[in-house]
């Protein structure tokens, strides 16, 4: 099998092996980095369990080879909280847009990329960017309500928060 160095940084930390060249980077993710935060779903783009950022996209990382992302900036669930919830994973917690938890972390990641983008958007603009994560659990309905939450909590004014 041919062999190839792979140098990627995943949520500001550098990590470097050498991996077989079909090796997708969901797999690289949980099994060479020790994150496994990163569901592994359909493996065929279906569900989006396992989105992460790669370089600022929400990427399906079952159908990205390690090779692909190596000197890309990943960031994966684990790397969403900074010192307490993101105001997206404190909107999933208090708008109960979680049941079993395994779209979670695909969702929350295309949500954060979505709040990055267009940090104020409708209702329309967030069913359609998360249209490529499937939930079999909540309808979508809780997760909505969820990203509104956290759009308005990114929105506030840091004098209406202290």
């Amino acid at each position: 099998m041919s062999q190839h160095n792979v140098s990627i940084n995943i949520n500001g930390t550098e990590h470097s092996h050498d991996v077989d060249a079909r090796l997708l980077l969901v797999h690289y993710i949980r099994e060479n980095c020790d994150l496994t935060g990163t569901h592994i779903g359909c493996d065929s783009t279906s569900c989006g369990a396992c989105t992460v950022i790669v370089d600022g996209r929400a990427i399906k990382s079952c159908t990205m080879f390690a090779v692909q992302a190596s000197g890309k900036e990943v960031e994966t669930i684990e790397g969403v909280a900074d010192g307490g919830l993101h105001p997206i994973q404190e909107g999933f917690w208090e708008m109960h847009g979680l049941q079993c938890g395994y779209c979670t972390p695909g969702m929350i990641m295309c949500a954060k990329t979505l709040l990055e983008k267009n940090p104020d958007p409708t209702e329309e603009e967030i069913r359609w960017g998360i249209s490529g994560n499937l939930c079999r659990c909540t309808g979508y309905n809780k997760i909505v309500e969820a990203i509104q939450y956290a759009a308005e909590k990114i929105n506030q004014p840091e004098a209406a928060s202290a």
